[in-house]
Formats: structure tokens, sequence, C-alpha cells
């Protein structure tokens, strides 16, 4: 009786570990899609197979099924890579190939656009983004003002995505990928690279008093 009782509780394990991830996963692809107000705990049970009260019992709310979906959406490293070097032409390659015309349009920053304006999703929006994608980015980053200069860069990440793959202006949509990975790694260096301390607060780049 003990070996039974015993071998039966890793499945039980195994079974509960999978329907958590059902369920996360279908929250990631509802979210996406719809935004945190447009995802109804009804539609992410039934793709994921699950009754709405399994939710709640592996996540406690919607909401808190949204803190681990964005969490879930932006821990890889989608744009943003592990290794320092080559830093800036690295996520220029990445993102230009990840918004090329036909590729896969269920994506991180989607979730942030359909979701971060409702104000019960923002501050999770906000969250996920610090604690995952920028804090890993500010971690690749030496010299000071590691944080800001992460965000900024996260900016024009997120600026180049909308315009090219959710509104598809002409110019970037019809870009040489190979010009346009060059044009973004020379605009991500100055704020991936080390500052140099060449710069004067209130002097520009090219010498004269701003």
């Amino acid at each position: 009786m003990l070996l039974t009782m015993s071998t039966a509780h890793p499945a039980r394990r195994r079974d509960a570990a999978a329907t958590r991830e059902a369920i996360l996963a279908a929250a990631v692809v509802e979210f996406t899609e719809h935004g945190y107000a447009g995802a109804g705990v009804r539609q992410i049970a039934e793709r994921a197979g699950v009754t709405a009260m399994m939710i709640n019992r592996y996540f406690g709310s919607k909401e808190g099924l949204f803190a681990q979906a964005v969490a879930r959406a932006f821990a890889p490293p989608t744009i943003v890579g592990d290794e320092r070097t080559g830093l800036a032409g690295a996520i220029a390659h990445t993102l230009t190939e990840r918004t090329a015309s036909g590729t896969e349009r269920l994506d991180p920053f989607l979730l942030l656009l359909r979701s971060a304006p409702d104000t019960e999703a923002a501050g999770i929006v906000r969250q996920g983004v610090e604690t995952n994608v920028g804090a890993r980015l500010a971690e690749l980053l030496d010299g000071p003002d590691a944080e800001v200069r992460a965000q900024l860069a996260l900016a024009l990440v997120a600026g180049t995505w909308l315009l090219r793959s959710v509104v598809g202006t002409t110019a970037l949509v019809t870009a040489d990928d190979a010009r346009l990975t060059a044009l973004l790694t020379d605009m991500l260096e100055p704020v991936i690279r080390e500052a140099d301390g060449t710069s004067v607060p209130g002097t520009r780049l090219d010498g004269t008093d701003g």
C-alpha cells in the first residue's frame, strides 16, 4: 500500500504542473490577442481545456493569471539576448528578423500594446517589462545610468516593432533588411555602449552649447 501511495503522488504533481502550464499558455495567447480587458477567464479556460474554477484554484484571479502571463511572455530572450559582445547589432538583427513581413505576430510587445492602456493591467505590464527584459538588458550594460539606457533602447525596439509590424509604415516595411539592421545598430550603440565621458552637460556632441 505504501508503494502504491508513493507512486501516485508524482503522477498527481505532474498532472497539476501540466494543468497549470496549459492554463498559462492559453492565457498568454488570449491576453496577447485580446488584451487584458478583452480576454475572459471563461475563454482562457476553454482554450486550456479546463474549467474557470481551475484558473482561480491555480492563479487566484484573472489579475494573478495576467501577472504570470506577462512574466512568461517577457522572460524569454525574444529580442534581447544574453551576450554582451555585439549586443547592439544582435538586438538590431533580431528585431529586423522578428518584424519582417510574414513573421509570427504573437509577440510580447503585442500583449503590451493591447493591455497597457487598461488601468488594472498597466502596473503589471510595467513591472513585467522592468523586471524581465528591462533588468536583463540593464545587467548587460556597463557604465552609469544602465537602467535609463536600457529603457531607451527598449523604447527604440518597441517603436520600431509598432511601426513596422503593426502599423506597417511603407518605409520600414519595404526597407532592405541589412540596411535596416545597420541603421538600428547605429541608433542603439550610443545608449548600449559605456559612456566615454567626452560630452559635457549642457554641451552638444558637436561642441556647441545646447
